[in-house]
């Protein structure tokens, strides 16, 4: 659909790549020419960081807040005891208070990162769904809540759709979770005035739930807003690389480490991911984008710095470049590469260097190792690595040794002492 949008954040979102859908476009540009729009996105707390699946609706709530609206952060600790079955083939492990509090605490460093919480009209809130979800009387809740859902309407949902079609187990506990999630938008709306949710394209039919829920016991009118489901241009779901989820909490993994995810970005993707995970402006994303040849690598580092001084500051990123300068145009060994330290201890008489592949996070498993060396991608202190069966003891770690894999992704080895 071609809308022309009067606000500044309709405008930001078509522009830049982030709308897939919306339930009402001129309803909400209205609201949003209006006044200031206070606007959520949920995220369960099923583990200690976000991850780079989560940074678009991320940016959604930035620039919500730079065109002077409320991003609203609910943090699932109601909604994490039950677990969103939207899409999944099995049921989500269930987590205790203590792991879904000690989750949230992970996943809120990263926010500050993002939005400015406080007291103003267009500061954000921090809010947690087991406000109002954790004292439901189950009786009044299936009376005044319940009644308003059909079950008819809840199966033809695509999340509920799949899982059945495939004939897979779907618990009621699970299926409880989309009256969940539509009563979140209802107790944000009635207490806090929330107008609008935003979601991946998967939230589409519990976005709506929760609108339909709130015209029929409140009588208000609210929006919901959802971004396109991203791949990269390979068809793999954004946000995975070889070694797994891509963390945003330094801690899990580090910001040389996020540096060089955003490095490696396949040419096709650069505009793009521009535009999503950068402020510069959408010509300057389009023209680094149109680059070819060798200079697209130049846009690569552009992209990368700017992703990473959001997340993690302007050193960080500086930081990272530098190594990252070091290691593949030097030749060196730079200081922020990915270390795996061992004592002597862990190293005894020695350890394989397939094992040391795989404790340094460069393969997954033994056999990923082995084909790696076998298939002349490993390199050891940037000399091919050809011998499976090589033996690394306290004498070859009397000074650190660099194992690669492949041309860019690289780990330090050292003793401690």
């Amino acid at each position: 659909m071609t809308y022309h949008p009067k606000s500044d954040f309709i405008a930001v979102m078509m522009q830049r790549g982030f709308l897939a859908d919306c339930t009402d476009y001129q309803g909400l540009d209205d609201a949003l020419i209006a006044g200031t729009v206070p606007a959520y996105i949920g995220y369960d707390a099923t583990a200690q960081s976000l991850h780079v699946g989560h940074l678009l609706n991320i940016m959604m709530l930035r620039w919500l807040q730079k065109t002077g609206h409320k991003p609203i952060t609910l943090m699932g600790g109601g909604t994490t005891k039950v677990g969103d079955p939207s899409f999944r083939a099995d049921e989500r492990p269930l987590l205790s208070s203590d792991q879904i509090d000690a989750n949230i605490a992970g996943m809120k460093q990263v926010f500050a990162n993002y939005l400015t919480y406080g007291d103003g009209a267009s500061d954000a809130l921090m809010l947690n769904n087991a406000e109002w979800l954790d004292g439901l009387n189950y009786l009044e809740f299936l009376r005044d809540i319940g009644r308003h859902f059909s079950v008819n309407r809840m199966l033809s949902f695509e999340s509920v759709k799949s899982r059945l079609d495939r004939e897979q187990s779907l618990s009621f506990l699970e299926f409880n979770y989309m009256i969940l999630q539509a009563y979140d938008f209802l107790e944000l709306n009635r207490r806090y005035g929330c107008l609008l949710q935003m979601g991946g394209s998967d939230q589409w039919g519990n976005i709506v739930n929760g609108i339909d829920l709130t015209r029929r016991v409140l009588d208000h009118e609210i929006y919901g807003l959802t971004s396109p489901l991203l791949t990269t241009s390979d068809g793999r779901k954004m946000g995975k690389s070889q070694g797994g989820a891509v963390w945003l909490n330094a801690d899990m993994l580090s910001p040389y480490e996020f540096w060089q995810f955003w490095r490696n970005t396949t040419d096709a993707d650069v505009g793009r991911f521009l535009k999503l995970y950068t402020e510069l402006p959408v010509d300057e994303c389009d023209r680094l984008g149109a680059l070819a040849g060798s200079e697209i690598n130049g846009a690569k580092i552009i992209l990368a710095n700017e992703v990473t001084t959001l997340l993690h500051g302007a050193d960080a990123a500086a930081a990272a470049e530098a190594t990252a300068r070091e290691v593949f145009e030097k030749g060196g060994v730079g200081d922020d590469l990915p270390t795996l330290t061992l004592t002597p201890e862990d190293l005894g008489d020695g350890m394989s260097i397939v094992q040391l592949i795989v404790r340094s996070g460069l393969a997954k498993s033994g056999k990923e190792a082995k084909r790696l060396i076998a298939e002349n991608g490993a390199r050891l202190d940037d000399a091919p690595l050809s011998d499976a069966g090589l033996m690394i003891d306290a004498g070859a770690l009397a000074s650190p040794i660099k194992l690669s894999a492949g041309k860019k992704r690289h780990a330090l080895v050292q003793l401690a002492g």
